[in-house]
């Protein structure tokens, strides 16, 4: 279903949205931010529209991390959601997100729903049980999911690799084959034991989700990663975890619960049904029944598109449930084009944005930026503070701060009677329903830079009358009125238009004009012998000082955490050191060929977490290798720089192709790693010596 489609010819629409469940296991950072700004300012234009748009989310409350968190805290796991959901909640409302509903997955809601989708599905043979072999911690006494197991990859040998992938070389396995695997919650050696656990035949649903991935519901990036998956066969999804687990017991299965991804998804349900339990108006079958004539959307990162776009509409269609319109995915989230770093001080928490900067800073920065694309976007601080300075400020604000006062000062608040300039009137309203189109599309950036044109136009207008120079001549003063008063009323249709993105400078300036709640259908009214209030600042330029406190508070926030001992810290000592390796002879040494190498080309490797493919020219040879660096680098900070690398290695075949070499770094890993180069004067092709 194309929503471009539903927003033509004035069809009333009834719109549930949703945004992924944040994590009810830490705080909310710029990164999750990317996410609800993006939703919310769909919502609120939704219904500035007059549609009837419904925004519900939740907290995702269940899983091992949780329970194994409140046990480190020595509360309750109930104890630790409450609390997080009101921190969660708090920071939400500081940015002006707008839910008309947040609940969470740990309520009564979610469980009749899912213990309602499971029987139907396990009813209808969607479900079977068979005993499976898995990793077991002896001395916490409970089976450990795939990232809860560490130890040596068994493809290329790296150390503290995860019991599911290898972030340095890609490879997949299982947790038995890990050398040296331990219990990241205990540090002790995992033994095998078996299980009888549930599984959800996604395979009986394969023609169903061809069919509608085909459809318009996600963007073609996604479609083409999902029809990979079908190449390969779709495979059982196990849906069950042993006890001890916080959440839904299965029913009719003691000691078994529901997998966090079952019931979370579900969570969407959960919370618009609590809210229809709060409103009159609302049905929760009118929205959810196979008929329904509701729209639904779920906004999400591309992280967790498999989970949204396969299991999710299988188990709605196998419980008797309707689909997803569709499911809208995003890129992540790079500060300064590198991954958020806690020790540069640019993992920033949503809290701490908010105890130094305006939130609306952040709300239009974000949507100069979004597409209706799954791309990376980058919060680039000095081009930040640039544009907000520029935009808004001198571009939006500067409007009304020039024709406020002179409306203010000479004519008593008061507006001209008629409007003077009806075509340049006639020229912003007329360009809202292309901008309109843009935001239904989510093409919020394309929305912007139409509104800055505009907001150029209106003062292009004022720069050619000059009130100022008008305002000295005695028989001017009507042309004075007339200039202003069209500059305010230009101000007024840029406000409207901006709303979805700054909903309280909007309401600042509704009280500034004495006029009601803008909307898409009132912003076209001139203003005519109209009284409006004294002008007040709307909004200050970013200040450079606040950005630096805000990054030294970010520093600030890691060196108040409290170290997170690991078993692999255990046996390595102190946090801030790596154990120096055993000695080896020279002649191992001298095996090494080391080379002086340009990055030609460097680009991300798709379905990889850490991985950059990188091209590199030996003087007159040219080698691909794969380096796990993509935490500390984004590949347009690669290419042209030397760099040196282990030009003798054996290629290593991966699943992303071959790797003829490797490069090399320091650093403690994560984001803080470091390629290494040579000085200048050093040639591509160049031993090492």
């Amino acid at each position: 279903m194309s929503t471009s489609s539903h927003a033509k010819g004035g069809k009333h629409r009834q719109i549930l949205v949703t945004s992924a469940l944040p994590y009810a296991n830490g705080p909310i950072h710029l990164g999750h931010l990317v996410e609800y700004i993006q939703t919310d300012i769909w919502s609120r234009f939704q219904r500035m529209r007059g549609h009837d748009c419904v925004y519900v989310c939740a907290d995702d409350a269940h899983g091992t991390p949780i329970m194994l968190r409140a046990q480190r805290e020595g509360i309750k796991p109930e104890e630790l959601i409450a609390r997080v959901a009101e921190e969660h909640q708090a920071d939400f409302a500081g940015f002006h997100i707008q839910f008309d509903n947040y609940h969470s997955t740990h309520s009564k809601e979610n469980r009749e729903l899912a213990e309602l989708i499971y029987r139907r599905l396990r009813d209808n043979s969607h479900t079977f049980s068979r005993t499976i072999t898995q990793a077991y911690d002896p001395e916490k006494e409970m089976f450990l999911p795939d990232r809860f197991i560490k130890g040596g990859c068994p493809k290329c040998g790296a150390e503290d690799q995860y019991g599911d992938s290898c972030e340095v070389c890609g490879a997949t396995y299982s947790p038995t084959e890990l050398k040296n695997p331990v219990s990241v919650v205990s540090g002790a050696t995992p033994i095998e034991k078996e299980s009888e656990h549930y599984f959800f035949r996604l395979a009986d649903f394969q023609g169903m989700l061809q069919y509608w991935i085909k459809g318009d519901h996600m963007q073609p990036e996604i479609r083409h990663k999902l029809e990979e998956w079908f190449e390969s066969g779709l495979q059982d999804w196990d849906i069950s975890r042993d006890a001890p687990y916080f959440g839904f017991e299965i029913p009719d299965a003691p000691g078994k619960y529901f997998y966090v991804w079952l019931d979370a998804p579900i969570g969407y349900m959960a919370s618009f049904k609590h809210l229809c339990e709060q409103r009159d108006d609302l049905n929760f079958d009118d929205y959810w029944r196979k008929d329904s004539k509701a729209e639904l959307y779920h906004f999400i990162g591309k992280d967790i598109a498999y989970f949204h776009t396969l299991f999710w509409p299988a188990m709605l269609s196998g419980s008797g449930f309707r689909s997803p319109d569709a499911v809208y995915c995003h890129g992540f989230l790079t500060v300064n084009g590198l991954k958020m770093s806690k020790s540069r001080g640019t993992f920033i928490m949503a809290r701490t944005f908010l105890d130094h900067l305006n939130p609306e800073y952040l709300r239009y920065y974000f949507a100069a930026k979004l597409s209706d694309g799954i791309d990376d976007i980058d919060l680039n601080l000095e081009d930040f503070q640039q544009r907000i300075n520029a935009d808004l400020v001198g571009k939006v604000v500067n409007i009304a701060s020039r024709c406020a006062g002179f409306i203010n000062k000479r004519f008593g608040g008061r507006l001209e009677s008629q409007i003077s300039e009806p075509a340049l009137h006639r020229e912003f309203v007329e360009a809202g329903e292309a901008i309109a189109e843009l935001y239904e599309k989510r093409q919020y950036n394309q929305a912007m830079r139409r509104i800055m044109a505009l907001a150029d136009r209106a003062n292009q207008y004022i720069d050619e009358k000059k009130p100022w120079v008008l305002a000295k001549q005695e028989d001017k003063e009507e042309e004075v009125q007339a200039v202003c008063s069209t500059g305010l009323n230009l101000f007024m249709i840029l406000t409207a238009y901006l709303k979805p993105v700054l909903p309280a400078m909007a309401k600042e300036v509704e009280s500034f004009l004495h006029i009601a709640p803008l909307t898409w259908n009132n912003y076209s009214v001139p203003l005519i012998g109209h009284t409006i209030s004294q002008f007040k600042p709307l909004m200050t330029r970013v200040d450079p000082d606040k950005v630096e406190a805000m990054l030294e508070a970010s520093k600030a926030d890691l060196k108040a955490e409290p170290p997170q001992i690991t078993p692999a810290d255990k046996r390595q000592g102190p946090l801030d050191k790596d154990p120096i390796s055993p000695t080896i002879e020279f002649d191992d040494f001298a095996k090494l060929d080391l080379r002086v190498a340009r990055i030609k080309a460097a680009e991300h490797v798709d379905g990889a977490d850490k991985l950059l493919k990188l091209t590199l020219d030996l003087g007159g040879e040219t080698r691909q290798v794969f380096a796990g660096i993509k935490s500390a680098y984004s590949p347009d900070k690669l290419e042209g720089r030397l760099t040196v690398m282990v030009a003798n290695l054996a290629p290593r075949k991966m699943r992303f192709g071959v790797s003829e070499g490797m490069v090399l770094a320091a650093g403690p890993g994560g984001d803080e790693l470091y390629i290494l180069g040579p000085d200048a004067g050093a040639k591509p092709g160049m031993r090492v010596k």
